[in-house]
């Protein structure tokens, strides 16, 4: 089955909604710039609501040494998730030196963007291929051209981000072959709100994609 991480979650109540829908992956933001920004203490306390089955995923946008310490030592995340300007090597030392998954996201605008993303490989563990980024590095409910995923030579495992809703989701699945699905805003009632009838819904989609 595709995997779905949700997003930006920030309360107890969407968490629970999250993994009670099926998500295999919870994402938590931690950039203040975004509406779904979370502190790390309060990230630590929702990360103790997800069960060891699922994955626990921290999003940052650019974060120095410093801050990737207090993010492992307070939230313990399963994952670490890069969506700023991170070199390969930034990445691949940041995975070794504290021993987590981590993951980059990739804008895709044009074909172009893949060859940047082959750099990755063998640095990062996942490539989330999103829509470019806008005002903010991801959540801004843009798909971009499934297409250039056509005749990508990955090599790597990847995650499909970017304009993923409800009622587009299993299209998704079905155009790219997608092994994993990413939403946030595709979930929302408003910026950072997390609806739980949407979470069911786009989990319960994803699910039915044939």
């Amino acid at each position: 089955m595709t995997g779905i991480k949700i997003c930006g979650l920030s309360t107890p109540e969407t968490i629970d909604a999250a993994v009670d829908a099926g998500a295999s992956h919870i994402g938590l933001v931690h950039f203040p710039p975004s509406p779904r920004h979370v502190s790390l203490e309060d990230a630590a306390a929702l990360r103790a609501r997800v069960p060891d089955a699922v994955r626990t995923v921290v999003l940052v946008v650019d974060p120095d040494e410093a801050l990737l310490g207090a993010i492992v030592d307070t939230v313990r995340p399963d994952i670490l998730q890069f969506h700023g300007s991170e070199a390969p090597e930034a990445v691949a030392v940041s995975g070794a030196q504290f021993d987590v998954e981590t993951w980059k996201a990739i804008g895709l605008g044009d074909a172009s963007a893949l060859d940047r993303a082959s750099t990755y490989k063998g640095c990062a563990d996942r490539l989330l291929f999103d829509a470019p980024p806008a005002l903010l590095p991801g959540g801004n409910g843009e798909p971009f051209d499934w297409a250039l995923l056509d005749r990508a030579d990955i090599g790597m495992p990847w995650a499909l981000a970017g304009g993923l809703r409800p009622d587009n989701v299993a299209g998704a699945i079905r155009r790219t072959g997608a092994p994993l699905v990413d939403v946030s805003s595709g979930v929302e009632s408003a910026p950072g709100v997390k609806d739980i009838a949407l979470i069911r819904a786009f989990c319960d989609a994803v699910r039915n994609a044939r």
